[in-house]
């Protein structure tokens, strides 16, 4: 079947099977390669992208379900302020590592900074949960939060 998705702001025309994952429709069809793969069913984050604004796996959403709701990825995520400063925190901090999951966690972090904008650690661990590292750099991804949301943040840069 064809669909009219909106990606990033611009209207895309795709040809998927009404089942075929959203993932797959942003990687294979559309290009854009920022958003990983990572187990398939839901449960890493490493696929998070934006749906009207929430958070969501692309592995596990069918691009039929998908309807006309606004898709944001990692590659549009700068275009708005917020994700600009959640990008420019993660650099700041120093977070990734590896960067496998790091699209999926800015994802997640713009989400929440969007619903919580002066976040606590409980908040940020609700929020960031579902998000796998497996670097394990959780204390610099939180750290980054709380730079993006202006809080004060203590020297992740070495270890703590």
């Amino acid at each position: 079947m064809q669909y009219t998705i909106l990606v990033n702001g611009d209207r895309r025309r795709v040809e998927a099977d009404a089942d075929t994952p959203l993932l797959w429709v942003l990687r294979d069809d559309l290009g854009l390669k920022g958003t990983k793969y990572g187990c398939g069913i839901g449960a890493c984050g490493a696929c998070t992208v934006h749906v009207d604004g929430v958070a969501t796996r692309a592995c596990t959403l069918p691009v039929a379900r998908l309807g006309a709701r606004a898709v944001t990825t990692i590659e549009g995520i700068g275009n708005n302020p917020l994700g600009r400063a959640v990008q420019q925190a993660w650099l700041a901090t120093d977070v990734v590592q590896c960067g496998y999951c790091q699209a999926g966690q800015i994802m997640a972090a713009v989400a929440l900074l969007a619903s919580v904008p002066q976040p606590n650690d409980a908040d940020i661990d609700r929020a960031m949960a579902g998000n796998l590292c497996r670097c394990a750099t959780y204390p610099r991804i939180r750290a980054a939060i709380k730079r993006a949301a202006g809080l004060p943040v203590a020297d992740t840069r070495y270890g703590s």
